[in-house]
Parts: structure tokens; sequence; C-alpha cells
């Protein structure tokens, strides 16, 4: 499904939220459809099963996927209404690193080449992290 940089100093649970969201968000899982159990993808991806699951929770909480007992975590339906406050954090975040970055100097033209690489990214479901 994906792999893990067990070197990273971001944490592993962390970078499963992170891969599930991008596979989320690119279509690759679609609305409905069941994930891998905890067990399945802790022993695929030789992890820990309480990473996979806090990973779940993670998800969960942000809306990204639900859990049924008994039967497991499916992809959710993706709501603007869902992801509103957190687009209001980002927007914050990026709008500080903007200033920032024009106040070191980067020009106009050097962000919007770096929002193109990023868009690219994104349609070739890469993480740009």
């Amino acid at each position: 499904m994906f792999e893990l940089d067990l070197r990273s100093r971001k944490p592993i649970y962390e970078q499963l939220v992170d891969k599930m969201k991008q596979l989320i968000i690119n279509g690759v899982l679609k609305k409905d459809e069941q994930l891998p159990s905890v067990r399945a993808l802790a022993q695929q991806l030789s992890i820990n099963p309480n990473t996979i699951q806090k990973a779940y929770r993670e998800l969960e909480m942000l809306g990204f996927i639900y859990s049924l007992k008994g039967k497991g975590s499916f992809v959710n339906q993706l709501s603007t209404q869902n992801n509103s406050e957190e687009l209001k954090i980002i927007k914050e975040k990026l709008k500080k690193t903007l200033t920032e970055a024009l106040f070191l100097g980067i020009s106009l033209e050097e962000i919007n080449d770096l929002m193109d690489e990023a868009n690219r990214g994104i349609k070739r479901g890469e993480d740009n992290d």
C-alpha cells in the first residue's frame, strides 16, 4: 500500500496518517472502502499494532475514516464541513510562512514555482514533507 521511512524523525503513526490522508484525498482509497485490519497492516509493515491503532484513531478523529464495531475501518466521504477547521489552521500557518518567506527575500515568482511544484507532486501522489 505504501512505504514508511523508519529513519525519519517524524513518528511512524504520523507518517501513516499523512499517507492515508494522501491516498484518500487523491481518490486512491474510495468512499466506504474497507481499510486493512490493524493486525494485517501491522504485519505487512512490520510495526507494532498499537501504532496502527493510534493512526486509525487520529484519522477517525479528523473525519477521514469511520469504524464499525466488529467490521473494521472504512474510508469516510470527504466533506468540506469536516475539513473547515483544519483548513482554517492550515491557511493561518501558510499565511505566516509566506510572510516570513517574503520578509527573508523570497520572490513571488519563487513562491509561485514552489506552489506549482507542490501541485505537480499532489497530482503524482507524492508527499512533499
